[in-house]
């Protein structure tokens, strides 16, 4: 049997980590197993390529909510009620476990997606900083606080 690490060679692993790119995962339209690849536990999330013109089933679940994120082209959510979204790169939506969903690419190229799903929510602010690195992070957060709202 193929082990994570044999079928995903270009992933780069390390003492709690792993890093790879969307070609590590595979190549051609499709799912990316982002949470094999790169042994994510917490939970679901796969990376889509899905070529101009192609349509998603549609299509819920009993349990996770899903976020999706948009890193390249453009697509169309179609929900349950008839309502119909625009995507285009960088933008997000959120849709509960149990509102049916179909996804469209509406642009001239593959249209690249994330997909992370869960359950039960938010564990809390649990982040620590080692020592020496309160500045550094203390900037980040008021970088953060400067855009406007």
């Amino acid at each position: 049997m193929e082990t994570s690490t044999e079928q995903y060679a270009g992933i780069k692993r390390g003492d709690g980590y792993a890093v790879g790119d969307l070609d590590d995962l595979g190549d051609g339209p499709g799912f990316r197993k982002v949470r094999k690849g790169l042994e994510v536990t917490a939970f679901g999330v796969n990376s889509i390529v899905m070529p101009p013109g192609i349509e998603s089933g549609a299509h819920y679940h009993e349990l996770q909510e899903e976020l999706y994120f948009v890193h390249r082209g453009a697509i169309e959510m179609e929900f349950g009620d008839g309502s119909i979204e625009r995507l285009d790169e960088g933008s997000f939506a959120r849709v509960d476990a149990a509102t049916e969903r179909k996804i469209r690419n509406v642009g001239d190229s593959d249209a690249v997606y994330l997909c992370v799903g869960g359950k039960d929510g938010y564990v809390g602010r649990d982040g620590r900083v080692p020592p020496g690195e309160e500045q550094r992070v203390r900037a980040i957060h008021e970088l953060s606080r400067e855009q406007p709202q």
